[in-house]
């Protein structure tokens, strides 16, 4: 866990690094706001703790700057500052959470642990690859060893299905709940009809085939 603090107070500053670093994070510093802006903008940091009031350039300055250009890493703003209209003005400066000052490091811990889950959520998957066998799920396009693949709606989320659970097994019933939307077996071909048209798109011209038939289960994608 990286951590940017920017505090003018070199006494807070210290407590509040060596108490961190005691936690477990690696803690940089900067004194004044601008030095700070120019380790938040150039640091890769998971969260960053601003004073509110920093000489040079102050942590509302800071925040809107980063905002303005794309960063997003979580910010906690600390200050003496304590009214519900400095409070609101820091958050919609952009920062993520508001502590007064003075507080307990307990609490600061605990808000910085709450920041840090937010922030590990991962980002939608945009691309799907087993083998040679490319899905761009942004640009609703396939590929297989740089040779585009045209599919229809419906093979294109069976595909998508496939490639998600590649190398297990995906049963029937799991096809047709999450491509056909059916809670049972209607009795019908319907996957078979599209299995062998998607099998002779991605596999007919292709070395090794990809689309196996795992009798009495369902199919799988693999290579080989």
């Amino acid at each position: 866990m990286r951590i940017l603090l920017v505090e003018d107070d070199h006494q807070m500053a210290e407590y509040l690094r060596k108490a961190l670093a005691e936690a477990g994070a690696v803690v940089d510093r900067a004194a004044e706001g601008r030095a700070g802006l120019l380790m938040a903008a150039s640091g890769d940091y998971d969260v960053l703790i601003l004073d509110r009031m920093l000489p040079g350039l102050d942590g509302l300055g800071i925040v809107r700057t980063l905002r303005a250009s794309g960063n997003r890493t979580p910010v906690l703003f600390l200050s003496a500052l304590g009214e519900v209209d400095d409070r609101v003005e820091g958050l919609r400066a952009g920062g993520d959470d508001y502590l007064i000052k003075p507080f307990a490091f307990s609490e600061l811990q605990a808000r910085v642990e709450a920041l840090l889950r937010r922030g590990v959520a991962e980002a939608p998957e945009t691309r799907l690859r087993v083998a040679d066998l490319e899905m761009d799920l942004l640009k609703r396009e396939v590929s297989r060893a740089g040779s585009p693949i045209l599919l229809q709606p419906r093979e294109f989320r069976l595909l998508e299905c496939l490639m998600r659970s590649a190398g297990q097994v995906v049963t029937r019933t799991m096809l047709l709940e999450q491509v056909w939307d059916y809670h049972f077996d209607p009795q019908t071909n319907v996957i078979d009809v599209h299995i062998s048209r998607l099998r002779g798109k991605i596999d007919k011209d292709f070395d090794p085939p990809l689309l196996h038939t795992v009798r009495g289960a369902g199919y799988m994608l693999r290579p080989g």
